[in-house]
């Protein structure tokens, strides 16, 4: 079968990737130069099964108004006069509740869990190398408050047999020694040992060279202009260099998708919620990070890959915005230095904006549509990386009619109805 995929972001690459080993033609088209230019490019690094939770919980609205106000602000929420904005919002409100919670975590967690066992796999048969790591992710706790609210967090983990460990001071710079000089600024911390970390950017630009060296296609610096149906099924894609005809189609646009769906009558709950990054070089290997660091007071991720740091976060809701507001930057720094003073290099902080592709409750949104021959992988806000083998896996089953490798009740468009 012919699959023509649209997006080339580690969503894209990895579903050619599983989709070219079930054996079928992949053509995989992107409007810019090569892969993984958008919001692949710069993410904060993190494979992060353990920390797959819906954004949409308990308390989340109160605790929004706090971050709010906040100097360093985690959240920032630039209303706009649109009706996607604002069904956006008003769906993730209502999933702040309990039950919705837990429906919607079990749904993340288990193909997170899955997902960072096809990339070991992955790793494993192509020896892609990628700045990777296997040493863990520390969610750092700055105040008591913050500590005694883990437990519902260890709570949650056990449920899903997921390892973790509940650190003191001491025990948190015994996993990363560069914070013995910020001692004073945390209290304790929660470690899962079974995280990951790696450059998502190197790792799809490698995967996609195995790929075209494989034999799949891969037109680059190619507009998408439309989805052309008869009705009944999807009969090509028009771009600024023609018409591409397949026998499936995938959308996997991230953030983008909605646009491209609503001619053909889906309305895809996907929103663009922006974060933000900076990556500079290590001055002090002693200094740095040995893995990931989540700082909970900012919501902001701080990786080491290879010999640069990347910190990344922050969540803007601001519709199709790219700008690099340095207020921005110097949050970034701000966590950065207060925790690892004198690990990284001043000067060019290459800032960068990427925006996630979010939907209201959470899991991202993998299957068919209406439209026998079209299918959906995207979605998958700030878990992208963490989420792209395992959903690449489940998207190349169900577009071959074969029964998926995990359970996929919950994952569906279907699921809104």
């Amino acid at each position: 079968m012919r699959v023509v995929i649209l997006g080339a972001g580690v969503i894209g690459i990895t579903a050619a990737h599983y989709l070219r080993r079930a054996g079928h033609e992949v053509v995989v088209i992107d409007r810019q130069p090569g892969p993984a230019l958008e919001t692949s490019f710069a993410n904060a690094g993190e494979i992060s099964p353990g920390y797959a939770s819906p954004w949409a919980a308990p308390g989340i609205p109160v605790k929004a108004i706090k971050w709010l106000m906040m100097h360093h602000a985690p959240l920032i929420l630039r209303p706009q006069a649109n009706a996607a904005m604002l069904t956006w919002l008003a769906a993730m409100l209502r999933n702040c509740t309990a039950q919705r919670y837990a429906l919607n975590k079990s749904r993340m967690v288990g193909l997170a869990e899955f997902s960072r066992d096809e990339l070991v796999a992955l790793r494993r048969d192509l020896g892609i190398k990628y700045d990777e790591r296997s040493q863990g992710t520390l969610q750092l706790f700055r105040t008591s408050k913050q500590m005694d609210g883990a437990a519902k967090d260890m709570a949650v983990l056990a449920s899903y047999d997921v390892p973790y460990e509940l650190l003191d001071r001491a025990g948190c710079v015994a996993a990363e020694p560069g914070l013995a000089a910020a001692r004073d600024r945390f209290v304790g911390g929660l470690r899962l040992p079974n995280d990951e970390t790696g450059d998502c950017h190197l790792f799809t630009t490698r995967l996609a060279e195995r790929l075209a060296a494989d034999g799949v296609e891969f037109r680059f610096n190619t507009a998408i202009h439309g989805i052309e149906s008869n009705g009944t099924a999807i009969t090509g894609v028009h771009t600024d260099a023609g018409v591409v005809h397949g026998d499936a189609y995938l959308v996997a646009l991230g953030s983008h998708s909605p646009q491209l769906l609503r001619p053909l009558g889906i309305r895809l709950p996907v929103y663009p919620v922006k974060g933000y990054s900076i990556t500079v070089p290590i001055a002090d290997p002693a200094a740095a990070p040995v893995s990931t660091l989540l700082d909970e007071s900012y919501k902001i991720a701080i990786t080491r890959l290879g010999d640069r740091i990347r910190v990344g976060g922050m969540a803007e809701i601001s519709g199709y915005d790219n700008s690099l507001p340095r207020r921005r930057e110097a949050t970034l720094l701000h966590s950065l230095n207060d925790l690892f003073p004198g690990a990284s290099q001043a000067g060019e902080t290459n800032f960068w904006s990427g925006l996630r592709p979010m939907t209201p409750d959470g899991p991202p949104i993998i299957g068919g549509t209406a439209l026998p021959n079209l299918f959906l992988n995207t979605g998958h806000g700030t878990l992208g990386w963490t989420m792209a083998c395992g959903s690449a896996a489940v998207i190349a089953a169900l577009l071959s009619g074969e029964t998926p490798p995990i359970p996929v009740a919950g994952l569906g468009l279907d699921r809104y109805g």
